[in-house]
């Protein structure tokens, strides 16, 4: 129950008010001025504080200064006998969160303590959530710089705690998504279990359902053994799924299940194995457009879109462009960050450049970039690679060369560029090619097969 701290210099009124709330189920301390509150507010905590305003030797609004400018603020309710407009204005000014003047009634205090007890509810998350990011910032291999990325881990860290809620995590090839997955898991009751991560997208089609769901032995030619799937393996933790929307028709109907009835069979197999794992999904793609296409089943899409969270992709969040490069340079050429890590001819090349491959390609830019350095600062001849790469759409008024042009050789050269700008992630340079992944990776293997 809530703990509450009567500041008035009449004895009186302490015992009225103690009377009241005690009734009401709180915990209640007394002071007799601002001084003795402020020596308890030292040894112990409170959710509330009412206070009268006139008192010996530090008064309510002294008190009120103290009590909104440490570290911790506690919601304040003012009570007084010499109520005047000028002292309710400076109250509410000083971060009083409700008036009262005596003599008041029983309701307008218990209104007024359970206004404030919310209020002090909202105060605590968000003193525990600026610790975390904080802590964040320090210890994990996320840099929230950015308004969008401190909303993102602020939607993380709230879903984290709800241990079986499905999460979807959208955006754009090397934005983070499994980085923001992991850190949901490291902060939530699952932290202890297992955090395992499947690509979906790489797994052929005749071997999905038994990755995901384990086989029994002789379930197919192969099958030598029982095998348990991911989601046995990760019982207990939180299981990611990554690529959700490469993953076939056939076997989005048996995860639908599985996560309905959190129970699972394997291939070749009766038994019903009941599985407790959070599922965490991410995409590049628009499920939405997916569904409307009959490519992503809805039922399935409705069930992993219980809270989703959106990851900008990097141009539209440049602010935090330097201060990620910064970090990756500490990172790949072990430096002291009072080091100077760039030079600003630098940091200009990286902050025109459009990261088509988000936070992925800066990660494989700053390494590649370190290599050439050797030491710290990276200059911009370190990045000139960076300014050759350029894959814009053609140019109106192009002309044909008058030797012609080898359309395979032109295509092989614009596939390794892709490759070459997005760190070799093949979807990311799919997307800048205007392909779909599985028509990518069909051009490439015959482009492949015919060197």
């Amino acid at each position: 129950m809530a703990r509450i701290l009567i500041v008035d210099d009449e004895k009186k009124i302490r015992h009225i008010l103690s009377i009241m709330l005690k009734l009401k189920g709180y915990h209640v301390q007394e002071a007799e001025n601002g001084k003795q509150a402020l020596m308890r507010l030292e040894k112990e905590s409170f959710d509330v504080i009412i206070t009268d305003l006139r008192m010996p030797e530090m008064d309510g609004f002294q008190l009120l200064e103290q009590v909104k400018s440490s570290d911790s603020p506690i919601p304040v309710i003012v009570i007084t006998a010499y109520a005047t407009i000028e002292s309710a204005v400076e109250a509410m000014k000083k971060g009083a969160v409700d008036y009262i003047t005596k003599p008041f009634e029983e309701e307008q205090i218990i209104l007024a303590v359970e206004k404030a007890i919310g209020l002090s509810k909202i105060i605590q998350e968000n003193i525990d959530l600026k610790r975390k990011l904080k802590k964040l910032s320090k210890n994990k291999e996320i840099v929230c710089v950015s308004a969008a990325m401190q909303q993102v881990m602020d939607l993380a860290l709230k879903v984290a705690s709800k241990a079986d809620t499905t999460v979807l995590i959208t955006g754009e090839s090397g934005t983070g998504k499994e980085v923001v997955a992991r850190f949901i898991h490291d902060n939530s009751p699952r932290k202890n279990g297992r955090f395992v991560a499947l690509n979906c997208a790489a797994i052929t089609d005749t071997l999905v359902e038994s990755t995901l769901f384990g086989h029994e032995k002789g379930a197919f030619t192969g099958a030598d053994r029982s095998k348990q799937g991911v989601f046995e393996y990760a019982s207990g933790g939180t299981l990611f799924l990554d690529e959700i929307g490469d993953l076939p028709l056939e076997a989005q109907a048996k995860l639908l299940r599985a996560l309905q009835e959190k129970t699972i069979q394997r291939v070749g197999g009766n038994e019903s194995i009941p599985v407790d794992v959070r599922v965490i999904c991410a995409t590049n793609q628009d499920l939405e457009k997916l569904v409307e296409r009959g490519d992503f089943r809805q039922d399935l899409y409705f069930r992993i879109n219980v809270f989703p969270i959106h990851i900008p992709p990097l141009r539209e969040r440049k602010e935090a462009i330097i201060p990620l490069a910064e970090f990756f340079v500490r990172k790949f050429l072990e430096c002291d960050s009072s080091e100077q890590l760039m030079t600003d001819g630098a940091k200009r090349i990286l902050k025109q450049y459009s990261w088509p491959g988000n936070i992925r390609e800066l990660a494989n830019t700053i390494e590649r970039a370190s290599i050439l350095a050797g030491l710290p600062p990276i200059t911009s001849e370190h990045l000139s690679f960076l300014q050759k790469q350029n894959l814009g759409p053609p140019q109106k008024g192009f002309k044909l060369p008058e030797e012609g042009i080898n359309l395979e050789e032109l295509e092989k050269d614009l596939i390794r560029q892709a490759l070459e700008m997005t760190g070799k992630n093949q979807s990311a340079a799919a997307k800048l090619l205007g392909l779909t992944r599985s028509k990518f990776r069909t051009r490439l293997k015959q482009l492949e097969e015919n060197n």
